[in-house]
């Protein structure tokens, strides 16, 4: 089956600012270009787009094996709902869309379902970490607060087999200190993170 996996990634030095009060800029960038390598590894072997209007994200993307679409100032939903518009033009039949801040995401071609959508909400049912459809489907990206029902409730209306799918590990997302102190998350943030105090269980 044709797919690909298209990842959204901001400017690393803009990336985490919710994580401003326990970690310096420069472990925020490092820790916003870790979370990506682990998103890229996780869409093997699959060929992987990312959608970014930074030139260091856009270096950062062909040295991971990326192909850019690069999309400047146009924000999350334009950018992916651009970047999904993209890959259907190039006959790419299945877009895997996953969010770079992912602590320890699962394979995600296992996501791919013939026809179908596919939603990965977080731990909160809230957001939407991993949205898998259709390329030609109509699908509307609504990336914000509550965005995981208000994709569930669209993807229900274009009339194709929609599963939620809630996988413990690709419902991790660094987003707030708290998510630093997830016990799973805790074991697998890399060593020069850890000696930040805000990490210390």
């Amino acid at each position: 089956m044709d797919a690909a996996v298209l990842i959204p990634v901001k400017d690393f030095r803009q990336a985490k600012a919710r994580l401003a009060d326990v970690l310096s800029p420069e472990h925020r960038i490092r820790l916003a270009r870790w979370t990506a390598d682990r998103v890229v590894a996780a869409a093997t072997p699959l060929r992987v787009f990312v959608a970014c209007d930074d030139h260091d994200v856009a270096q950062w993307a062909q040295a991971s094996g990326a192909t850019v679409l690069w999309r400047p100032g146009m924000g999350l939903n334009a950018a992916v709902g651009d970047g999904i518009a993209a890959l259907a033009a190039a006959g790419i039949e299945h877009v895997i869309v996953a969010h770079s801040d992912l602590a320890m995401p699962s394979p995600l071609p296992n996501l791919v379902m013939s026809g179908g959508i596919v939603l990965v909400p977080d731990t909160c049912n809230d957001g939407t970490n991993v949205v898998m459809v259709p390329t030609r489907v109509g699908f509307q990206p609504a990336y914000g607060s509550q965005s995981f029902h208000r994709h569930l409730a669209h993807a229900l209306s274009l009339r194709v087999a929609v599963r939620v799918h809630r996988d413990p590990h690709l419902a991790l997302d660094i987003d707030t200190p708290a998510d630093l102190h997830n016990p799973l998350i805790a074991k697998v943030l890399p060593t020069w993170l850890q000696t930040n105090l805000a990490n210390q269980l």
